[in-house]
Parts: C-alpha cells; sequence; structure tokens
C-alpha cells in the first residue's frame, strides 16, 4: 500500500492561541516529555509501518501544535529515525515538511531539519501587526516584528524556494492596510507558498469565550470576506496561483503532502490526536482512525461508500484541479459527471471547461456548490 505519513507534535509554547482547537499541551522548551514523545512516535511507527505493509510512502508532514518546540536535536532523531525505518521497504520520501513558529524555528532548529532530511519548511506567522497578534493570544506576542524578521530569513536561508508562510485574515484590529502590510512582509522573504486562511471561531475555544461575552471585537461577515479576497488579489498580483480554498504557491510549489488530502489518497497518522484515513480502492470502503489517550489508544470508525463519495466530493472540490476522476471511478464504479449531473449543469459557468474543477470564482461558492451535489447523490 503507497500511503503518506501525518506526525502529530501536540504541544505548544506557553499557551494555546485563543482560535486554536486543535489537541496540544503548553510546555517550556526542554521540558522532558519532548524527547519521551519522540521516542514513542518513533516506536509507533516502527509498528505501523509493518502492520500496514507499505510499499511507498511518498509524504511525510510534521505538523502540531509546535513541531519546532522539540529543539534542534529532538528533529533531528525523529525525521533522521522516520527516514530509517520508511527506507527499509520504501524510496525515499519526495516531500518532508515541517512547521515551526518563529519563536521557536531558530537557526538551530532550521540546520537541524534540514540536515535531518526535510525538504520543506512551513512557518506559523499568522500576522506582523501586533494589536492582532496579541489579541488573540498568539504564541510568542513577546518577541516583535524584529524577530519574526529574522527568522524568516532564516527559513529563506536553509529552505531556499521550499518554505511556506500561514497568514490569517479577519483577525482582530485588522483591516484592509494591515493585512496588505502582512502579505508585503510575507513576500519580502520569498515564500515559494503562503496560506492564506480565514479566521474562524471555533465552538470551545477561548475566541469564541471572548466573542460571546464581548471582550473582543472581530470583523463582521462582509468586513472579513472583503479582508480575505483582497488577501487572494494581492497573492495573485504577486505571481502566486491559487490552487486551493487557502493556498497559493509560486508554479510547481504546491504542498505534495496536502494534495493527498484534497484527493482522498492514503495517508496514515502518528502521534496524540492524529487521524489517519486508509481506502480500498477494491471495494470503495475504509476506515479513518484517531490515536486517543486513555486504556483504548485508537478509535476507528468505518467508511462506506456513500460517506467516501460525499467526503471525495468535497475534498476534491476544493483543489483547482478538481477530484481524481479515473481514482473516483476506480474506487466507486461509477463516474462524478453521471452522479451529480444535475448540479453540475446548474454550476456550469462556474466549472473550468477543461476538467471537472471549480473555477477560482467558484471556489468562494464551494459550501453552495457541495449542498447542491450532496443533495443529488
Amino acid at each position: 500500500m503507497d500511503a503518506s505519513v501525518y506526525v502529530h507534535v501536540p504541544f505548544c509554547a506557553g499557551a494555546k492561541c485563543d482560535y486554536c482547537d486543535f489537541y496540544s499541551v503548553p510546555v517550556k522548551a526542554g521540558d522532558e516529555r519532548l524527547a519521551a514523545y519522540v521516542d514513542s512516535l518513533l516506536n509507533d511507527a516502527e509498528r505501523l509501518f509493518r502492520d500496514y505493509t507499505l510499499v511507498k510512502v511518498p509524504s511525510v508532514y510534521i505538523g502540531g501544535g509546535t513541531p519546532s518546540i522539540l529543539g534542534a536535536a529532538g528533529i533531528h532523531r525523529l525525521i533522521d529515525g522516520l527516514l530509517g525505518k520508511i527506507k527499509r521497504f520504501s524510496p525515499p520520501p519526495e516531500e518532508i515538511t515541517v512547521e515551526a513558529n518563529p519563536e521557536s524555528g531558530d537557526k538551530a532548529f532550521l540546520e537541524a531539519a534540514r540536515e535531518g532530511g526535510a525538504s520543506r519548511l512551513s512557518v506559523g506567522v499568522q500576522s506582523f501587526h501586533g494589536p492582532s497578534r496579541r489579541a488573540v493570544n498568539r504564541a510568542g506576542t513577546g518577541y516583535g516584528e524584529a524577530i519574526l524578521g529574522e527568522r524568516l530569513k532564516l527559513a529563506e536561508l536553509y529552505f531556499p524556494g521550499a518554505f511556506s508562510v500561514d497568514l490569517l485574515s479577519g483577525l482582530p484590529f485588522q483591516d484592509e492596510k494591515v493585512l496588505a502590510n502582512d502579505i508585503s512582509a510575507a513576500l519580502s522573504y520569498k515564500p515559494a507558498h503562503v496560506s492564506l486562511y480565514a479566521l474562524t471561531v471555533e465552538n470551545g475555544t477561548a475566541l469564541a469565550a471572548k466573542k460571546a461575552d464581548g471582550s473582543l471585537s472581530l470583523p463582521d461577515d462582509d468586513d472579513a470576506d472583503s479582508l480575505w479576497l483582497l488577501g487572494r488579489d494581492l497573492l495573485e498580483k504577486a505571481g502566486m496561483d491559487q490552487y486551493e480554498v487557502s493556498n497559493f504557491c509560486l508554479p510547481g510549489k504546491e504542498c505534495r503532502h496536502n494534495i493527498r488530502y484534497w484527493r482522498m489518497e492514503n495517508w496514515l497518522a502518528l502521534g496524540q490526536a492524529a487521524s489517519g484515513t486508509v481506502i480500498d480502492d477494491e471495494s470503495g470502503k475504509g476506515f479513518r482512525y484517531t490515536n486517543v489517550s486513555g486504556p483504548d489508544k485508537t478509535k476507528f470508525e468505518e467508511l462506506d461508500t456513500s460517506t467516501l463519495i460525499k467526503e471525495t466530493i468535497l475534498m476534491g472540490f476544493r483543489y483547482i484541479h478538481g477530484p481524481d476522476e479515473a481514482l473516483f471511478k476506480r474506487r466507486f464504479h461509477k463516474s462524478i459527471r453521471d452522479l451529480i449531473p444535475k448540479t453540475l449543469d446548474k454550476w456550469q459557468d462556474r466549472l473550468q471547461k477543461e476538467k471537472l474543477a471549480l473555477t477560482k470564482d467558484g471556489l468562494l461558492l464551494l459550501n453552495r456548490f457541495l449542498l447542491d451535489a450532496f443533495a443529488e447523490i
């Protein structure tokens, strides 16, 4: 079986950002739990790769949380250990991505990640604007724009043409000028890839509580939409192509790992709270598993054909090239065009002429398209 591997590092420096709903635990650099966690990841990888009889691992993505809090020794040992296990049965992955936050993604960490085998870096900036960062308790708010710039220069040095910057639109105290400055600052370090996410208020987060009690003001929906569109236009003007709802890159610099998610190709998961998905191409069925704590360390969810068809359409139409039609037909023994002909006819003006995919304007209305598609299914 071919499957990519996602590795979750569930630790953050100091405290979680107010908008975060991922599983993570605040720790300090050097905490003894970090080295023990790397040990557990490598032990689990040995079992995982054996149990799933992998023959190829196209990509590895180490995310979080904050992988850079593992430090130089930790990230080198993790990547090197994973590669050692993968090389027993597979060519080296085509892409190994590591996430880093500026407060912990220092020179030693980046150097160790590259020497360990990482080929791609993703830097969680979110915003250069101090008031916006502080308003959402963004980790590392005390280091200021100077340190942000220093760490991005290092990213440019150690991962030239192979690093991404994450930005958020719709933050408190963010207007068009602030967002434009954020994008201009990010692009000045020559990233090959930018993810521009619209801030969402997830239930149960500190941000949701602050919004509910009125202690924090956010842009209204129309203003937030306008901000994101401005950001999109600025990125495209700078030569970044939109290839997914929230992702932009220079030609040929897409994140290969994330494309596997959008095309519903297999991926396995390592680490606390990480989820993997495995699909049988013969039966059109599969399962998803999530690593949890407690006596039952893994929860399994069976995925029937109906569920997987909807997930494949949902994920595939996020991608500018659309779902993999050949893979869809091989798995489900029917074509997307035969499954939702009325929806495709209704949306023909927002579909690309040369492929089964939404146009860039169509991506803005993805949720409406999916409602029509699911209703027809």
